[in-house]
């Protein structure tokens, strides 16, 4: 069975695909598997920003168009950078289980975010962690940033900034954790949906990849991961008010909690539901209608 793997062609997204690969492999030896790499509208529009080039939806569309177009039969996603709705005729036959959510913060002299000077330029081209970072630390400067991980931690020094925020998933992936600072508490940073998940996506019809691919879903995963989506929906995730969320599965006990916020972060809504595992959707829907109760409806007709 050979099978053609789409993916972007950072480092990471390639390290991600060869982890996926070999966990293919072993469920399932007899495969071989091709990686293609394509090139998202994420990946060729550098100089501009994210929300610019319309956020949700810029690192996945290529890559869903060519499995919709059968030129790759499998997909590999983050699933931070899948927008709420998935294509018709495309279905994730797998979440894998989840590295570590959180952001970390890695800076120049190893300054930690609790002691950062007044004016420090910390980058990031996230929506969510600037809000995040001004709710904490009004007096700092929010420096776009756009590129991979290396690009990214290259700009400490050719940018002079203090400092940059990244995802801890990406650093343990590219192998970088004793670059980090300071892992960031989720009470202060709320990560983006479906952070630290790869998501295996495929065409309805393949209903044999599909039965593999399962094989590798991880259960505790794929519920907070649907929750989080489910509440990401619930909002109209083409928005772009910075959004976050974070499901976790303790026992049959799934709580999700999320955040609506303003760009700059001085007014935040955040609440957080739970439920039983078989709840995931629910639990979206539910803290959904609890954040548009509690002002964030407001929001959203104000700034979407």
């Amino acid at each position: 069975m050979h099978i053609k793997v789409g993916t972007r062609g950072s480092k990471l997204a390639l390290a991600q695909t060869n982890s996926v690969i070999e966990a293919l492999k072993k469920v399932a030896p007899e495969i071989e598997a091709e990686i293609c790499v394509i090139r998202t509208s994420g990946d060729i529009m550098q100089d501009v920003s994210l929300a610019q080039i319309g956020g949700q939806g810029v690192f996945v569309k290529e890559i869903e168009e060519a499995l919709l177009a059968r030129s790759i039969d499998l997909a590999v996603h983050s699933m931070k950078d899948v927008p709420g709705e998935t294509p018709e005729g495309l279905i994730f036959a797998a979440v894998m289980k989840r590295e570590d959510v959180r952001d970390v913060l890695v800076s120049r002299g190893n300054v930690k975010m609790e002691f950062m000077p007044k004016g420090a330029k910390i980058g990031t081209g996230s929506l969510r962690r600037a809000a995040q970072i001004k709710a904490m630390l009004p007096d700092v400067s929010i420096m776009p940033l756009r590129g991979n991980i290396d690009t990214r931690l290259k700009k400490i020094e050719t940018e002079n900034l203090t400092g940059v925020i990244l995802a801890a998933a990406g650093m343990k992936r590219m192998g970088y954790l004793e670059k980090i600072t300071q892992y960031l508490p989720i009470e202060l940073m709320l990560p983006a949906v479906g952070q630290g998940a790869l998501g295996l996506e495929i065409r309805v019809q393949d209903t044999q990849l599909s039965e593999l691919c399962a094989k590798m879903n991880d259960e505790q995963t794929a519920a907070e991961v649907a929750a989080e989506r489910a509440y990401l929906r619930a909002l109209g995730g083409g928005c772009r008010l910075p959004i976050a969320a974070y499901g976790l599965l303790e026992g049959k006990r799934l709580t999700l909690e999320g955040i609506l916020t303003v760009p700059n972060g001085s007014t935040m809504i955040r609440d957080k539901v739970w439920g039983e595992i078989g709840q995931a959707e629910e639990l979206g829907k539910k803290l959904a209608d609890l954040i548009l109760e509690k002002g964030g409806k407001r929001l959203l007709d104000l700034m979407c």
